[in-house]
């Protein structure tokens, strides 16, 4: 039995941010769940992927966000509790979706989790959630740790059914990723099976319909207001006429601080869990009661921005401090140190860094960056495409998945990144406005995601580049989770369909398509070299399953290679492939076993045939 499926009120239990959040879902009878997979929510949804094994919940890995939207959205209609989880940049993806789900409301509970990403650990930007809440006209909470995280849930839902509303439940990496004691609650019975009352002039938004419903929409939001207010994870803790407001992790750091500063007797904070709508009456009573406010939030000035004119409207002239300098700013995360420092300097406190621990007796800690891994079919096949291009003034447009890691030297295979699916929209547009051969990459499940649509406006207006498909089984950058082409059987699954990327492509009507396996590099490079040639789209889908992926399945070859005495150190399987299963001592290159796979490439591009299979 799945240890989230434990119906033992009371114990408590150690658990990740993310798996709280689905021990939570569990509680208030989820039913129904959809998702495109996305770091730092993966985990969310591999949880709960593994819990449908075992119950009637159902669950999806949709294809893309607005897809898991969708489907989420009609269950939550036909009566049944459903969740929908992204991350934060999957939420622009949804959010046609979202607008006007915002207008049709739901009728069982429905609750979206978004995860975003301060710092972006793992994303392309750290946009903030909360504004979503704001343009859509939904209500959010957003808890503070990972206890939380597991009681939060319920509420929303409860708060959906109440407001007949979709809930936006905003996490940031910080909770999600924080492992922390939670105890387990009451179980609350699964409804799996609903039922949908057709009502067009309630569902279907045709302008005549959306002008009434934008109306509900506005008293809906009135009511979350009034609820906001009084709500239960909106609190208010201390006395004094110094006051914080906080949300999130955010709150956590305050607390802290407070406590070290000795403000105690002085400070008074507000925490909003239930953060939009903002709970004006309360927000207005909190800030009466102060001398000066300063708001720790990170991110945007979301919070910042509403107190103030809350404030205005009140008539209240008491300085509101947040972002600014001295004191926080709109990038990346905060920390401890942080925040103390901040709240020291709002409220002229004597506040010194603490010095940074001595660590001069420790060895130097080995340098880490992001890189593909050894054995990656990925390394093959940019090597493949960088011979073939060779002499030739390229643009490499690329896309989301562990493969953006090619633009690292020496490989510096991708030069311009925006979102999923955009390597080939934009590469259609280099194409059309230089004069340079523009090679394009994408993975298989970012294909499927957001890439089709791209190739079909490529073949439609006749333009003229390459398209790399990286087909390597799975969905890996987050965690191996399937996509439609992934073989379901090799995870002992049945039931599920399997799309051809080749079938899909053809049909497309791409004249020029070739399938490769990247580990054979000299045909390879052949193929690519071809493609590239020809006038008008191609595309080459470059098959091998991700390395880590066979390992797990069991299915990778079983052999090791070694740099023998013919090697003359010239070092060209460093320079052009830089896998790091490669090392120097004494100025001599080695292999270390424990890290290789056994995928040849170096040994293929060896000049000396230097590098051969290591006998057992």
């Amino acid at each position: 039995m799945h240890r989230l499926l434990t119906d033992e009120p009371g114990l408590k239990m150690l658990l990740l941010g993310n798996d709280a959040i689905a021990r939570g879902a569990i509680e208030a009878g989820l039913a129904f769940a959809s998702t495109y997979p996305g770091t730092p929510s993966s985990e969310i949804s591999a949880n709960l992927f593994e819990i449908s094994r075992e119950t009637d919940l159902y669950f999806e890995y949709s294809t893309n966000e607005k897809v898991a939207l969708e489907v989420a959205a009609a269950a939550a209609n036909a009566n049944v509790r459903a969740m929908c989880m992204m991350k934060h940049v999957g939420l622009n993806v949804a959010s046609d979706v979202l607008m006007t789900l915002a207008y049709i409301g739901v009728k069982a509970g429905m609750v979206i989790v978004v995860a975003d990403d301060p710092f972006m650990f793992s994303s392309q930007n750290e946009q903030d959630t909360r504004y979503y809440a704001k343009l859509s006209g939904l209500p959010m909470v957003e808890p503070s740790s990972v206890e939380e995280a597991k009681e939060m849930v319920p509420y929303a839902f409860d708060l959906s059914e109440t407001l007949g509303e979709p809930v936006i439940f905003r996490t940031t990496t910080r909770v999600n990723h924080s492992n922390g004691v939670v105890t387990l609650g009451h179980l609350k019975p699964r409804v799996p099976n609903g039922d949908f009352t057709k009502n067009p002039f309630r569902y279907v938004c045709v302008p005549a319909v959306s002008r009434k419903l934008h109306v509900r929409l506005l008293e809906k939001l009135e009511q979350a207001r009034e609820i906001a207010d009084t709500s239960k994870i909106n609190t208010i803790e201390g006395k004094g006429s110094w006051g914080i407001v906080c949300n999130g992790v955010s709150y956590n750091y305050a607390v802290d601080a407070v406590a070290a500063l000795n403000i105690k007797n002085r400070t008074q904070i507000l925490r909003l869990g239930f953060s939009h709508p903002m709970p004006q009456n309360l927000v207005k009573r909190f800030l009466k009661g102060c001398e000066r406010v300063l708001v720790v939030e990170e991110g945007e000035p979301y919070m910042e921005e509403s107190i103030k004119a809350m404030a205005q409207e009140e008539g209240l002239t008491l300085p509101i401090r947040g972002k600014g300098q001295n004191l926080f700013s709109r990038l990346y995360e905060f920390d401890p140190v942080m925040v103390r420092k901040g709240i020291a300097a709002c409220f002229d406190l004597p506040f010194t860094t603490p010095a940074p621990p001595d660590l001069s007796d420790l060895p130097e800690i080995p340098q880490r960056p992001p890189t593909l891994c050894a054995g990656c079919s990925h390394r093959a096949t940019f090597y493949a495409v960088k011979k073939a291009a060779e002499g030739l003034d390229t643009i490499y447009p690329s896309d989301i998945g562990c493969y953006t890691l090619g633009f690292l030297p020496p490989l510096s295979m991708a030069d311009f990144v925006v979102c999923m699916g955009a390597s080939v929209g934009t590469a259609c547009g280099f194409s059309k406005v230089t004069k340079k051969k523009v090679v394009a990459f994408i993975g298989d499940s970012t294909f499927f995601h957001s890439g089709i649509p791209g190739l079909i406006n490529a073949v439609f207006n006749n333009h003229n580049f390459t398209l790399v498909i990286l087909d390597n089984g799975t969905t890996a950058m987050t965690g191996h989770q399937p996509n439609p082409g992934v073989d379901m059987e090799k995870l002992n699954l049945e039931g599920y369909g399997r799309i051809s990327i080749e079938s899909i492509v053809k049909s497309l009507g791409v004249q020029h398509v070739t399938v490769i396996k990247p580990f054979k590099v000299k045909k390879s490079i052949a193929a690519v070299r071809e493609a590239i040639e020809y006038k008008g789209v191609s595309v080459i889908i470059s098959q091998e399953m991700c390395s880590l992926y066979a390992k797990g399945l069991k299915e990778l070859k079983d052999r090791v290679f070694y740099v023998s005495d013919k090697c003359v150190n010239h070092r060209k399987c460093i320079d052009d492939l830089a896998c790091p299963a490669f090392y120097i001592k004494d100025d001599r290159i080695h292999i270390d076993p424990d890290l290789c796979w056994g995928c040849a490439v170096c040994a293929q591009i060896c000049p000396e045939n230097a590098i051969l299979p290591l006998k057992k």
